[in-house]
């Protein structure tokens, strides 16, 4: 066992860990370390625990120590430093008429690094933009390239829950979400009402997948034929998955009657779930652009 402490960086970012020595730093306090892009401020996130030794990403680096005043002014003028950083690049990106949106200005604590963030089509060759940079900020310069997942999780917004956007205010890290979500939980395939800010499929549609595939799976399919307790036969109309209630059609005294059931109530031989949507290649390759595999995001790198 390996005692760490965790820290993140930004806003719903990733917690990394560090050694935290013999300094005594509860869950919010401020801290300087050492990381990949230089010298960081970040907030301890988990107070020092043991974990084992082989989910620490070794070498373990330790807490340099607990921010001061001073270190606070510091981290604070650079926030201010990166505003007027962010307008600069925007007119030199004018002037060279490159095809990127500016999404945020990011100075590492030390100042040794001062980072550009934006999104853009396809590839840049921002090699003169980076040259007419570094003459004007004397530091090193790095422009990184990300996507709208990673542009919205910076800028943040409102979702159409009325809620700050879950990447922006606690998810961490991007989860892979698929069509497939949405149709097991009988959602309508209608682009603007599953996609997010970001034009992507929302994150959510993942909250709530593991439930709905129990709940299907104990679900007959529309269409099949199944027995009730009450020795009838009938073909399932309709089925309701929250409440596991079941519509059955069937013939009572040579009528049809339609009659609901809970699923205990019936005998069925369960089946690979069918896929009853119907969509034109245009739709199929409309909803397949929202598809997102998710993976590590690009703005919690080199931490």
């Amino acid at each position: 066992m390996i005692k760490v402490v965790g820290v993140r960086f930004r806003n719903a970012g990733k917690i990394y860990y560090f050694g935290p020595e013999k300094l005594d730093l509860p869950a919010g306090t401020h801290v300087i370390v050492e990381t990949a892009r230089g010298v960081e401020m970040g907030t301890v996130m988990t107070a020092p625990k043991d974990v084992f030794e082989e989910t620490v990403i070794q070498p373990l680096k330790p807490v340099i120590r607990i921010a001061t005043e001073a270190d606070e002014r510091v981290a604070q003028k650079n926030r201010e430093k990166e505003k007027e950083a962010f307008k600069i690049c925007l007119e030199k990106i004018t002037k060279h008429k490159l095809e990127m949106k500016l999404v945020e200005a990011e100075y590492t604590f030390d100042n040794n690094k001062l980072l550009f963030y934006f999104t853009a089509d396809g590839r840049i060759d921002f090699r003169e933009l980076v040259k007419d940079l570094a003459a004007v900020f004397r530091t090193r310069i790095e422009l990184r390239q990300i996507g709208v997942r990673d542009e919205t999780k910076i800028m943040g917004g409102i979702g159409i829950c009325g809620r700050e956007l879950c990447c922006h205010s606690y998810l961490s890290e991007f989860v892979p979400v698929s069509i497939k979500m949405a149709k097991e939980q009988n959602l309508s395939l209608n682009p603007t009402k599953i996609s997010g800010v970001c034009g992507r499929l929302m994150c959510c549609l993942k909250n709530e997948e593991e439930t709905y595939e129990y709940l299907n799976s104990r679900l007959p399919n529309v269409g099949d034929y199944v027995t009730t307790d009450d020795g009838f036969r009938g073909e399932v109309s309709s089925v309701n998955v929250l409440r596991q209630m079941v519509k059955v059609l069937v013939e009572v005294d040579d009528e049809k009657e339609l009659r609901e059931y809970r699923v205990e109530q019936l005998k069925f031989k369960p089946r690979r779930r069918r896929d009853h949507v119907k969509l034109t290649p245009e739709e199929l390759k409309e909803l397949a652009a929202l598809e997102d595999k998710g993976g590590k995001s690009k703005i919690d790198e080199g931490k």
